[in-house]
């Protein structure tokens, strides 16, 4: 059963090379791919760098084995998948090939003329190169409409960004095709124009060329420069230490002296580093758990020296135009595990931005302000959007794409998607609309915790929850369909999102579809919850959910009346559109939730709520009943002041400590007031 995608069948994947990144590549298509019975080939000519590959492999399945993140049907599903060879015969059959070798063009060039007497005509060429473009890797082969340059990131069976590079000839359908392969299968491709090193490399390698300089200029040792990183710029690990973990000394030391030809003349090769590169010995950082201490005069000399080269780094990738702001930003973020960029200098604010870029620039005159900066100052921020907006047909896409926070919502996504709507409101060829977002795992996970975390008073919670209700009103009352597709589970405010929607379709075999878990967190929903699902599975079913925090699965929620359908291929974007046109053509007629007060709302039933705050299911037992006997609109006006409310409990500053603390798998020790 192999795995068909948009007309496209894989059966079979090679990946060539069982160095550094090659087993991880095969391991996720492993993962993504081995249910359908897709064979995953690595090869490699070094038969200890082959068993090396096969050992690293299996130690990562066994310990999400151990972790309970794989169950062992899975496990054995995936090691069957996987095979290991020295022989390139192996590479017949595959419709992908990754090149996964040492970054030399001599190299792979030999390897991809060889596999081109290997494979079929249809067969797709990928190249994880991280620096070279298309062009050069892919010069002396004949089919180059079927070579692009797919470049991860470290650790590739975890880090979601991949880079995806079209050479001069690449066919721009199979481009488009490839991107949303990558989407089905939990990755987050961003397209990006050929150029050496491409977009988000420039900036790492040019993080670490800082490190090295401050390192080389007395501004500390390498912990605390690392520390300092880490803190200026909220990165997951230092540069000292990235370096270590990637066994990067070597393709940055090439990549900075390409990079000083290619891109800008301020890219060079320190000398400690070319020293640290020819006697292979890590950097000096900190051991797990220790702490390293920094005064305060320099930590604020190295905030500045981090901050001024990232930002000014930035610059220079948007003014290259090789890939769009929004897709750099996100995936600064998630490949690098770093503040996105153009987000923390619209939170610093753009003259002080303005002044670290311009201070770095003065002290390293090879590098020239970048155009897009001076742009972003003069309209007083940049503008990154959390959101795709696609046209497919006369069906308008909008995609949540918040993949560090698993799409959770916040006021500002909410906004842009009213503004999405906004644009399409009047226009005679957009007919209707699907709702979605990135990912195969969530939909939306919730409303962000830090912005409701940040709530102090009764009045601020429930100004909070009529700015949430509003901007999902808008969508209620929408006059064109909205379908909202949910391509993974929808918690909390996404819930309350796929309810403003006219219909809802999951992914064909979603596992859980949705939750209201608000309570587990010591509060009550705040963006219709407590009103429109009643009004769309029942007053008691809704209850039960409602105060248990219980997730639903994918037939209860079919059952229930939540989904209106389970998507039957595996192009949920489509047959979201296809739905959404019925309803716009009346061959299906919506449900309409009633807006008037409920009939024969009853009374809570008893129910145990476990360990739940007794004092938060006082408040939420009010909103769902008392609400239940008014018009909607009454009846999310007392939500909004219930959800208030709930700010004057001790539990709801309990279960968002907890939850701070010990995330979701530590249940709330709440106190009942």
């Amino acid at each position: 059963m192999p795995y068909d995608f948009r007309k496209w069948r894989v059966a079979k994947i090679a990946v060539i090379g069982a160095g550094q990144i090659g087993p991880d590549i095969a391991l996720h298509f492993a993962r993504s791919l081995a249910r359908y019975d897709v064979r995953i080939n690595v090869i490699d000519i070094s038969a200890a760098a082959l068993e090396a590959a096969r050992q690293k492999v299996e130690a990562k399945i066994q310990k999400s084995l151990d972790q309970g993140a794989l169950k062992p049907e899975a496990a054995a599903r995936i090691r069957k998948a996987l095979q290991f060879s020295l022989d390139y015969e192996a590479i017949r059959g595959a419709q992908i090939v990754v090149e996964a070798a040492t970054e030399n063009v001599a190299v792979k060039d030999a390897i991809f003329r060889r596999v081109e007497t290997l494979t079929d005509d249809d067969c797709l060429f990928l190249s994880n190169s991280s620096h070279l473009q298309p062009e050069r890797i892919f010069g002396n082969i004949h089919r180059q409409a079927r070579c692009l340059v797919a470049h991860y990131f470290f650790p590739a069976e975890v880090n979601p960004v991949v880079e995806i590079v079209s050479g001069v000839n690449t066919d721009p359908a199979l481009a488009n095709l490839l991107q949303e392969f990558y989407e089905s299968i939990g990755k987050i491709p961003i397209r990006v124009k050929s150029a050496y090193g491409y977009a988000i490399d420039p900036i790492f390698e040019g993080l670490c060329q800082t490190a090295v300089q401050c390192l080389e200029q007395g501004l500390g040792d390498e912990k605390q420069i690392d520390e300092a990183a880490v803190r200026a710029l909220g990165l997951g690990v230092g540069p000292f230490t990235a370096l270590n973990l990637t066994g990067g000394n070597p393709i940055t030391a090439h990549g900075l002296d390409e990079l000083g030809r290619e891109i800008s003349p301020w890219f060079r090769t320190p000398a400690r580093l070319h020293e640290k590169n020819n006697d292979k010995t890590p950097w000096n950082t900190a051991g797990r758990g220790e702490k390293v201490s920094l005064d305060a005069q320099q930590e604020t000399r190295l905030t500045d020296v981090f901050r001024g080269a990232y930002f000014a780094l930035a610059g220079l990738i948007v003014d290259s135009e090789i890939v769009t702001p929004d897709d750099l930003n996100m995936a600064c973020e998630s490949a690098l595990v770093i503040q996105p960029p153009l987000t923390l200098m619209n939170r610093l604010g753009m003259e002080r931005a303005y002044a670290l870029v311009a201070a770095f620039c003065a002290e390293n005159p090879e590098f020239s302000l970048p155009r897009s900066l001076e742009r972003a100052r003069a309209a007083g921020s940049w503008t990154p959007r959390d959101i795709l907006v696609k046209r497919r047909g006369s069906v308008l896409v909008i995609t949540i794409r918040r993949p560090k926070v698993m799409n959770a919502l916040n006021l500002e996504v909410l906004g842009q998607i009213r503004e999405a709507l906004e644009a399409a409101r009047n226009d005679p060829g957009i007919r209707a609309v699907v709702l979605t977002a990135f990912g195969i795992k969530s939909f939306v996970s919730g409303a962000d915790l830090r912005m409701i975390a940040s709530l102090k008073t009764p009045e601020e919670g429930t100004r909070n929850s009529r700015d949430f209700q509003t901007a999902l009103n808008y969508i209620a009352d929408y006059p064109k369909p909205t379908v909202c597709a949910l391509n993974g589970f929808a918690f909390g405010g996404g819930s309350e999102l796929a309810m403003a929607c006219t219909a809802r379709i999951a992914r064909k075999g979603l596992p859980i579809v949705f939750g209201q878990p608000e309570v587990n967190l010591g509060f009550i929903p705040g963006a219709g919850g407590t009103q429109r699902l009643p009004r769309l599975i029942g007053v008691e079913k809704a209850a039960e959910i409602l105060r248990t925090g219980r997730p639903v699965g994918l037939q209860e929620a079919l059952d229930i009346g939540y989904l209106d359908r389970e998507a039957v291929s595996d192009d949920l974007t489509d047959e979201a559109a296809a739905l959404a046109l019925d309803l716009t053509e009346g061959r299906r007629r919506p449900k309409i939730l009633p807006r008037t007060p409920l009939n024969g709302q009853g009374v809570p039933h008893p129910l145990d709520i476990g360990h739940l705050s007794k004092k938060i299911d006082e408040i939420l037992v009010k909103s769902i009943y008392q609400g239940a006997t008014l018009p909607l609109a009454d009846g999310l006006e007392l939500e909004s002041a219930l959800f208030g409310e709930c700010l004057r409990t001790d539990d709801m500053k309990i279960g968002l400590e907890n939850f701070k603390t010990n995330g979701t798998k530590t249940a709330a020790a709440f106190l009942h007031h």
